[in-house]
């Protein structure tokens, strides 16, 4: 987990070789920079910073498609394309697996979100209230083995990095690897975070929170002791597990006022990260393509 501390450090392509190379460079090391402020912050990361890391990697993706569909590109990877596609479409669909769980994982969430705020909106009856507590609890207790089977599958991807097609010397062919290599590894380091920032804080006390610090990189779990910040879901977390018990008393009025307000700011969160996970998927989806391109070639 080494590669998870090096501070940033640019990646260049000769300009004479492809025109936006700068562009590359620039926006991988925004996402390095991205990546080591949510390292160092003892923060718990919210909605706003996990979209820019999302929008910020899908533009990465963006760029890096441009240089795969460069003449000199496509003809080194052709000439090179076996292994090396191979073992990069292996690492794509392990991607695109953990997209789709973080895309899962909001969908069912949102769900009982919006269930919770209709059902406190029109205090519909304290039993209705209480079960769409008691079922939103549930599902964050599934989400700690979810997030925990997800951050297993992102640390076997990690170390099949290792094993990625090396390259020696400074050929044009090794250059465009180091990129790649790059970029799966810092993709595999935003999604570690998004299923961070679903975890918190549910898992702090639980069993399965002492198996996640085993799952996360060093440094990467900061304040967890600490009960003073949450992101959006802690907020949630905490205010549905303080107002659960309590619907049936008459001073409940502010709690459930507070509870409306927190889950608003959940769902407004929970739609600008799908919006930017559905863009990251269609990223994938087209990298992947591009790949299995060059094994009809």
């Amino acid at each position: 987990m080494g590669r998870m501390q090096k501070t940033t450090r640019s990646i260049s392509l000769p300009s004479r070789l492809h025109p936006n190379s700068h562009k590359i460079g620039a926006e991988l090391n925004k996402l390095k920079t991205w990546e080591l402020s949510s390292l160092k912050s003892t923060i718990p990361l919210g909605a706003k910073t996990m979209q820019m890391g999302l929008v910020r990697l899908a533009e990465l993706y963006n760029c890096v498609e441009e240089l795969i569909h460069t003449p000199l590109t496509e003809q080194a990877l052709h000439n090179h394309h076996g292994k090396l596609v191979e073992e990069a479409l292996d690492l794509s669909l392990g991607l695109l697996d953990a997209c789709g769980t973080g895309r899962d994982l909001f969908l069912i969430m949102k769900e009982h979100v919006q269930e919770l705020q209709s059902a406190l909106r029109r205090r519909g009856g304290e039993s209705r209230i209480e079960s769409n507590i008691n079922a939103y609890i549930c599902f964050r207790k599934k989400v700690k083995k979810d997030v925990v089977k997800s951050l297993g599958a992102l640390k076997r991807l990690e170390s099949h990095m290792g094993s990625f097609t090396h390259l020696d010397g400074n050929s044009y062919l090794h250059v465009v690897i180091k990129v790649l290599r790059e970029l799966s590894t810092i993709t595999i380091s935003v999604f570690r975070s998004l299923m961070l920032f679903l975890s918190r804080p549910a898992m702090k006390t639980s069993r399965g929170w002492s198996l996640m610090k085993k799952l996360m990189p060093t440094g990467s779990i900061k304040s967890e002791t600490s009960h003073k910040v949450f992101n959006e879901v802690g907020s949630v977390d905490r205010a549905l597990y303080y107002l659960h018990g309590q619907i049936p008393k008459n001073d409940n009025k502010v709690h459930v006022q507070l509870t409306q307000k927190r889950l608003e700011t959940l769902d407004d969160g929970i739609k600008s990260l799908e919006s930017g996970l559905d863009g990251l998927f269609r990223c994938l989806i087209q990298n992947r393509v591009s790949l299995l391109n060059f094994l009809t070639y």
